[in-house]
């Protein structure tokens, strides 16, 4: 299949319109027109920016004590450990059901989450981390997908970051978490099966055969190096969400060779920073990597990547809520993504602090 850039279309952008999500199979509704209309929603308290190198009541720092007890090491680099709250717990001797004819069905599920943080600094996010720090993070991240992925009863390895107060991270320290899971979880399922049933249908990966297509109108790219594309996605539901592909068909972060570690964090940088610099603020969202689940099985038609869902909208303070129809009907954008890449791609690759600073 030869997909198809906006210029191919038959059709006017400007004009309400909706957008298939080819990894989901679901739609966005693009509304460009509303991007004009003036504003009066809630704005948002800007967190303090400046935060302590070292912190004495944060349960991340070094050398502190969690509320549970524990007491961090005097770590100099990446830190991991168990979540002290985790949402899944290790299985059980017998694995447990429950079906009450065809409408009450539950199922059992096991699983162990870890918290990863990316430095001993309180103060550090990824976007003003070192390339060295960052390359290091990503291989913590690819260590505890080959840890976790290898126990008999773990099926996928799902590892994100929740940045800022705004998507509720509970504490400033960057971190990330790992949650790996006795079944696939929803999100990763989906985006297996539309992957599956294109390369069924075309003979090619999807997301091989969607990146070409990307390169080649340049439209929606962000930025780039010799291993990995960040863009938006010609259907993206937030204002400025992000999606990192890896340039060559590669299932998971320990399938990566030196150089694409190297790449991947480079890349994270890139876009993080671009993401800082859009208002001049630490700028929150959701991230993750999805990769091939780890049940034994063989998934040469899924292709690595991460998605990147940050919730502002028209400034540091403004920000999108999936709300009314969105919620009951689809999802639906007033910027459009060609324009959200323009805006991202047009900003410095320096770090505005540093800027300041020079």
């Amino acid at each position: 299949m030869i997909f198809c850039v906006r210029g191919c279309f038959n059709m006017n952008f400007e004009r309400p319109h909706r957008r298939l999500n080819l990894l989901t199979g679901e739609w966005v509704l693009v509304s460009p027109h509303r991007a004009k209309r003036p504003w009066l929603g809630q704005v948002e308290k800007i967190p303090p920016e400046r935060l302590p190198q070292y912190d004495p009541d944060c349960y991340l720092c070094p050398g502190n004590k969690r509320s549970v007890g524990i007491q961090n090491p005097p770590y100099t680099g990446t830190f991991v450990f168990d979540n002290d709250f985790a949402a899944l717990l290790l299985p059980e001797d017998r694995p447990e059901s429950h079906t009450e004819g065809n409408l009450f069905i539950a199922e059992e599920e096991n699983g162990i989450c870890r918290v990863i943080c990316f430095s001993p600094r309180h103060d550090l996010t990824i976007p003003e981390m070192s390339q060295e720090e960052v390359e290091a993070v990503v291989e913590t991240w690819s260590d505890q997908t080959l840890d976790l992925g290898a126990r008999p009863f773990i099926r996928y390895v799902q590892i994100f970051e929740n940045k800022g107060a705004m998507m509720g991270a509970s504490n400033p320290h960057p971190h990330s978490q790992v949650w790996a899971t006795s079944h696939i979880p929803n999100q990763p399922a989906v985006e297996l099966r539309q992957q599956e049933i294109y390369a069924q249908s075309h003979h090619s990966c999807l997301l091989c055969d969607y990146l070409k297509a990307e390169q080649s109108s340049g439209e929606r790219i962000v930025c780039q190096n010799e291993t990995f594309t960040a863009l938006v996605p010609f259907w993206a539901i937030w204002p400025f969400e992000i999606l990192v592909i890896s340039n060559q068909h590669t299932g998971s972060l320990p399938e990566l060779n030196a150089e694409q570690r190297k790449g991947l964090a480079d890349i994270l940088r890139q876009v993080t920073i671009r993401y800082d610099n859009l208002f001049e603020i630490s700028f929150p969202y959701s991230m993750g990597f999805h990769q091939n689940p780890t049940d034994g099985q063989a998934y040469p038609f899924h292709h690595f990547h991460a998605h990147y869902y940050p919730p502002l909208l028209r400034s540091a303070t403004v920000r999108k809520f999936m709300v009314g129809f969105e919620m009951l009907g689809m999802p639906q954008r007033d910027l459009t993504p060609e324009t959200a890449a323009q805006r991202l791609r047009d900003l410095p690759a320096l770090h505005y602090k540093n800027r300041a600073s020079s």
